[in-house]
């Protein structure tokens, strides 16, 4: 009389499922796929968020003078002025958004006399970080679009405005 062989992880009859395994294992043991996908849930992050993020990293960097095109800041000065607006950190920030992963696309003002190279690498490590770091989302890439440069004796448009009459 031969005898069946017998598969690992097997006691007699009883075969531990590997739910049951799961729903058994400490919480240190319990697997993660990511950090925003977990065995005890998900989280979602809007695109908002992620341009408010990049915006606001954009704007630490030094020779960053102002974001998005001429339009668009012409466009965010008059809505400045608007008694209880509140200032708009994600224009000049397009984000394309997955759900572990981002890109992200920055049209800039560059200062005069700043190096545009070193500037953009400044602005993709700045953002990238911040974004990572707050979001757990892995950031594919950080395009720079340099729509301007800001010479010293340019005035902003709201400066203008403000100017007495005579």
């Amino acid at each position: 009389m031969t005898e069946a062989p017998q598969s690992p992880g097997r006691s007699g009859d009883m075969v531990a499922s590997e739910e049951g395994q799961k729903r058994n294992a400490p919480v240190e043991q319990r697997r993660t796929t990511d950090l925003l996908h977990t065995d005890r849930g998900n989280t979602t992050i809007e695109e908002t968020v992620v341009q408010k993020l990049a915006g606001m990293a954009t704007r630490e960097v030094p020779g960053v003078y102002a974001m998005g095109s001429a339009a668009r800041r012409a466009f965010g000065a008059m809505t400045e002025r608007i008694p209880g607006s509140q200032t708009n950190v994600s224009g000049g920030v397009s984000v394309e958004k997955g759900e572990r992963q981002a890109a992200i696309d920055l049209s800039i003002v560059v200062e005069y006399g700043m190096s545009i190279v070193e500037v953009s690498q400044d602005i993709r490590r700045n953002v990238i970080q911040s974004v990572e770091r707050a979001t757990g989302l892995e950031v594919l890439e950080v395009n720079v679009h340099v729509t301007d440069v800001h010479l010293p004796d340019e005035e902003r448009p709201e400066e203008t405005d403000k100017k007495p009459l005579e």
